[in-house]
């Protein structure tokens, strides 16, 4: 077997550790928790009913549940096969999770007593695995746990596909991106060595694992015989609970589950002393802001932040070392190990320092390339003679690739990145390109009243597109003063020409802390 898979993983795991806690769920409803021996048992056992489906290689295994045990017992066993695993937010609606079946010719279904109606509506005509039994036809953990118990081997290559991730956003027709073997076990590696991983760590997983940021916390655990405590978020008390209840160590949060947790009054929140076990946060998936820097850094006092910026084509491009949060708190940091960046413009020169252009990864962690979508494909992956003005190709070796990420950063005179858009959310306006985020980020420090804010471009003949905010306050503020003070801080030709109020904000059905720009656009445009 391959040392590059994480099955490899999971078995020197339970030979070293076998009565170590592996995975732990305390719940109102339930408290389970697994050590190592008995989470490589029960994967076993249903990697062994996979295997005896007599699927072909390669075969694509949808896994759509809430977060349990059983769900990371789903994810171990599937890639602990020749399938490869489609993890699915339980956020997905029916038609959402119909469009992935036939994207990427899902054969097999594993899903929960909650989901199944939802599987049942789209009429999945494949096999279909639940966790509970269900008393109908379905096959269930429960019944596989008493009756598998055979021994099981397998043969995992390290270079083979191992799962396809979704990223629902705004047009509700994404590709997946496909990730191998070796890209997650690279993934913890490196994350362990940069966050100084160890045995004695508690992991929150808190994260949903349909993305790599979440799954890669079950592989933290495993490549360092840690505990993963599961949790899911739902209210701030229960989420502090988690936290000291659980013995947590090391917390990997989005910048949306910051604001939550931070969102009520703090003195009803428990005193810092309490937290104190806590060593490690770390953030991606969107941009950290001082405040939320502040809050983290009053209540959780012993807790290095770690600010990271990870891209959907390669695990993870950056990271902010935690003594500079402070100095640049807007910053997203260094390249991570072997992983070299670069800011290029249109023309393929390098940029200056502070001068925008576009963020290209070269060297590890890049991820395999869109599922079934060659044209996709060739636009983030290029030839790694896009650098051919910046580095030395010496040998005339061109066969390498590279992401061009999409992202537009800049780098500072000492080398640390700053993200300012992304491509296609840039609005081109009146000869200039300007970045929403920065004008939503003016807004969240300058004007607290707003609750949320959503900032894009609507065509406009005269001046190609012109800037458009639409936010939620407590009440209609007057746009006089809403100009007023963006004016203070931005330039002339990035204040917006269109400010709207509405009571609430629509969201992406996929992701409940997303504003829907897409719908705030058709609205105003008058399209149904």
């Amino acid at each position: 077997m391959s040392i590059n898979c994480i099955r490899r993983t999971l078995e020197k795991a339970a030979e070293t550790h076998p009565a170590k806690v592996a995975i732990l769920h305390n719940d109102t409803r339930f408290d389970e928790q697994l050590t190592y021996a008995e989470l490589l048992t029960r994967v076993n056992q249903v990697a062994l009913y996979l295997q005896e489906l007599e699927l072909p290689k390669g075969t694509r295994i949808g896994l759509y549940a809430n977060k349990s045990v059983s769900q990371v017992v789903a994810i171990l066993a599937i890639l602990s096969t020749d399938y490869i695993l489609v993890p699915m937010t339980r956020l997905l609606k029916p038609e959402q999770v119909h469009y992935i079946i036939e994207d990427c010719d899902i054969q097999c279904i594993i899903t929960d007593r909650m989901k199944l109606e939802s599987i049942e509506e789209i009429e999945f005509s494949g096999h279909i695995l639940s966790f509970e039994a269900t008393g109908g036809n379905v096959p269930s953990f429960e019944e596989i746990f008493k009756y598998y118990n055979r021994p099981y081997t397998c043969d995992i290559n390290g270079h083979d596909n191992a799962v396809i991730t979704y990223s629902f956003g705004l047009t509700g027709t994404p590709k997946g991106i496909v990730i191998s073997h070796r890209n997650l076990i690279d993934s913890a590696r490196v994350v362990s060595h940069y966050l100084d991983l160890n045995e004695d760590d508690v992991i929150s997983g808190l994260l949903i694992f349909n993305l790599d940021y979440g799954l890669n916390q079950i592989f933290n655990a495993l490549l360092n015989k840690a505990t993963l405590a599961l949790h899911r978020f739902i209210l701030p008390d229960d989420f502090f609970n988690h936290l000291v209840n659980d013995g947590v160590t090391v917390l990997p949060l989005m910048p949306v589950n910051i604001s939550q947790m931070f969102d009520e009054d703090l003195s009803s929140n428990p005193k810092p002393d309490r937290f104190d076990h806590l060593r490690i946060i770390t953030s991606s998936g969107g941009n950290v802001n001082e405040r939320m820097v502040t809050d983290c850094a009053n209540t959780f006092r012993n807790a290095a932040f770690f600010s990271m910026h990870g891209l959907t084509e390669a695990f993870r491009s950056t990271y902010l070392d935690p003594n500079q949060i402070r100095i640049r708190p807007d910053s997203i940091g260094k390249a991570i190990p072997d992983v070299e960046l670069y800011v290029i413009n249109e023309e393929g020169q390098e940029c200056a320092p502070r001068e925008v252009g576009e963020l290209i990864h070269r060297g590890g962690y890049i991820y395999r390339g869109f599922w079934n979508a060659p044209k996709e494909t060739g636009e983030r992956y290029k030839s790694v003679q896009i650098l051919k003005n910046v580095v030395d190709l010496e040998g005339g070796l061109t066969d390498e690739l590279v992401v061009a990420t999409g992202d537009y950063v800049y780098k500072d005179e000492e080398g640390y990145f700053y993200f300012v858009d992304r491509r296609d959310d840039m609005i081109k306006t009146s000869g200039f390109r300007v970045s929403p985020f920065e004008i939503e980020s003016v807004v969240a420090k300058h004007l607290p009243q707003i609750q949320q804010c959503a900032v894009f471009g609507m065509e406009n003949p005269a001046i190609e597109e012109e800037i458009v905010m639409v936010y939620s306050a407590p009440g209609e503020m007057s746009e006089k003063e809403i100009t007023f003070e963006l004016k203070k801080h931005l330039a002339s030709y990035m204040v917006p020409s269109r400010i709207v109020y509405r009571k609430s904000l629509p969201l992406v059905q996929s992701d409940q802390n997303q504003i829907n720009k897409d719908a705030l656009k058709r609205e105003l445009a008058g399209v149904a």
